[in-house]
């Protein structure tokens, strides 16, 4: 676990400020510039980058140009990174999301990307944390969103890295997807809460992630419920202790390519293992980066 932070009762006015040097810090981290995107050239730009990252075509792309700008123009939020090149600004990456119902002030985050030449330079850390103060300067508390439960370093990224929480297990929450990330497989996914005002936020937009040990828990009692065997097949285990370890196989997206049968079996072990656990209330207390989701069957005290 990280050490401490920022209260949460910290006021609203001064944490939203906090947060906002937190991702201008990020932004120059990343050798980008991020700005909100209005503009219809821009959005189609973002479209552009979606249909590239996920391989789709410009016959089914994950969202178009007028639909974005339909969410900004009812107040929602898009933003875009941009890399300052010889040709001009070159979009590398984009984000966007829509609010929630009015009482639960929530925004919902629905697609976030970058492009492979802009890994390695903390970029989705950086469109996060740019979402954040967007969302703390409007009252917002909570950003949700959702990923794919499998794919190990999202996992990370998403309960280390920013310290969200995990919400539900939402099986064929899109139905079939003809992409090349997600077709042929089922699309379950995790759903995400991103507490903005909560100290292991806090701690993480400053650089201390949310940090979890499954060989400790191991050797304190916890029970292997899931893990990969020598053949890299899911292997059922107990569940009958306080913590369980839900393991993921270490490349799932290339697995899908070279044996999709086994991916497929990954993709049930997990969904009716987590899904259970999650149904009767137990809390998954982050991942290990080395492929383990901890859970906790009992509130620790």
């Amino acid at each position: 676990m990280t050490g401490p932070s920022a209260p949460a009762t910290a006021p609203r006015d001064e944490l939203a400020e906090e947060a906002a040097l937190a991702a201008t810090a990020a932004e120059a981290r990343s050798g980008v510039r991020i700005r909100l995107l209005d503009d219809m050239r821009d959005l189609a730009a973002v479209r552009a980058l979606y249909e590239g990252i996920w391989d789709t075509g410009a016959t089914n792309p994950p969202v178009t140009a007028d639909m974005l700008r339909a969410l900004v123009q009812a107040g929602n939020y898009v933003a875009g990174a941009f890399d300052d090149t010889a040709a001009g600004p070159e979009l590398v990456g984009a984000c966007f999301g829509f609010f929630g119902p009015p009482a639960v002030r929530t925004l919902h985050s629905h697609i976030a990307g970058t492009t492979p030449a802009a890994r390695g330079r903390h970029l989705g850390f950086a469109l996060k944390l740019h979402q954040r103060a967007w969302a703390l300067r409007r009252d917002i508390d909570t950003i949700t969103w959702t990923y794919d439960p499998l794919i190990r370093r999202n996992a990370h990224f998403n309960l280390g890295k920013l310290a969200a929480s995990v919400g539900t297990y939402l099986p064929r929450l899109y139905g079939s997807l003809d992409d090349s990330i997600n077709r042929g497989d089922e699309t379950d996914r995790i759903l995400v809460r991103w507490e903005l005002r909560s100290p292991q936020v806090v701690a993480a937009a400053a650089h201390r992630p949310l940090l979890v040990d499954a060989a400790a828990a191991r050797a304190a009692g916890a029970a292997v419920a899931v893990r990969p065997d020598a053949a890299d097949a899911p292997r059922l285990g107990a569940l009958d202790a306080e913590t369980v370890l839900v393991g993921v196989p270490a490349d799932i997206e290339g697995m899908r390519d070279t044996d999709p049968e086994r991916a497929a079996e990954w993709r049930l072990a997990v969904r009716d293992v987590l899904s259970a656990l999650l149904d009767d209330g137990a809390t998954v207390r982050g991942f290990d980066r080395d492929g383990w989701y901890i859970i906790d069957r009992q509130e620790r005290s």
